[in-house]
């Protein structure tokens, strides 16, 4: 069925309810072919995302007509409309989703998740100007103070820039610690100040609120999202990286190798400080016996 302009998903009942809620409420009320259909898309929602009807009738071991019966009975018009309500749920950032019935074979998965990793960093970096890595460079070092949020998974990458950036970048910050508050730093952002907020699946409830109000203190923004999250334009610079494969986990090579992007650029553009700096660094190490 052609797709309409209208993507929210159509539900008969309340628009709220999630795919997977519907499921596990009429459950225990199905006949066993249904019952067994919904027990299998509990087990891999992402099959109902991927799939035609017949297809995930023959995953299941069900007929079609099951399908169709399971799909009214959960409360969606037609198949369409339920597979798209689960395409809206993946994009939240569950990695259930992610599991299908039908694995790559062991022999084949190695090679199958580094071409999946290759073509996620190369899908990545087609979609941004090396102009904007540069200026985010610049804007860094011209900055009164760097500050690096992460909440979740995406704190493993606000520490790794925070660690990176602070031998040539000394204001560098990650925030909040723990106990602390965001607002007691908000509120000291300057329109000199630079923010990088990495904000991938699944995204602090906070995260929207959070870039508005650095953009109401006038900070430049950088922020960092999968391919999930729509262009943002309230921040100067959004990269959004691809992180979804086949596998049932988030790949997140082309987060970190933006990262990195973002550190060597920033280090090479210091120039001779940059790397007295660090020699300075290695020299102490030494002394302290730490390398």
């Amino acid at each position: 069925m052609p797709q309409t302009g209208n993507m929210e998903p159509q539900f008969h009942q309340n628009p709220q309810e999630t795919f997977l809620s519907r499921i596990r409420a009429v459950l225990p009320e199905l006949h066993r072919a249904e019952r067994k259909l919904g027990t299998f898309l509990l087990d891999f929602p992402g099959d109902l995302a991927s799939y035609d009807a017949q297809e995930l009738a023959r995953l299941s071991g069900v007929s079609k007509a099951t399908v169709s019966r399971f799909i009214r009975r959960i409360g969606f018009e037609n198949y369409e409309v339920a597979r798209r309500a689960a395409r809206d749920e993946r994009q939240t950032g569950s990695r259930h989703f992610l599991a299908h019935a039908e694995n790559v074979p062991t022999e084949s998965q190695l090679s199958v998740s580094v071409q999946e990793e290759i073509a996620n960093v190369a899908w990545t970096f087609e979609r941004i100007d090396t102009a904007e890595l540069e200026a985010l460079a610049e804007a860094i070092l011209a900055s009164r103070r760097v500050w690096l949020i992460g909440y979740r998974i995406s704190r493993i990458f606000a520490d790794y820039l925070y660690w990176q950036l602070l031998k040539v970048v000394p204001s560098a910050t990650v925030i909040p610690q723990a106990g602390e508050s965001l607002g007691e730093y908000t509120a000291e952002m300057t329109p000199e100040d630079v923010v990088i907020l990495v904000a991938l699946r699944r995204k602090a409830a906070n995260t929207d609120p959070l870039i508005a109000e650095c953009q109401r203190q006038g900070g430049t923004t950088a922020l960092v999202t999968d391919e999930g999250h729509p262009p943002d334009h309230r921040a100067r610079w959004h990269f959004r990286c691809r992180i979804e494969t086949s596998s049932p986990q988030f790949n997140h090579a082309s987060v970190m190798s933006l990262c990195h992007q973002i550190v060597t650029r920033t280090t090479v553009k210091a120039g001779r400080d940059a790397q007295h700096k660090l020699r300075l660094i290695d020299e102490a190490n030494e002394r302290l016996g730490e390398v």
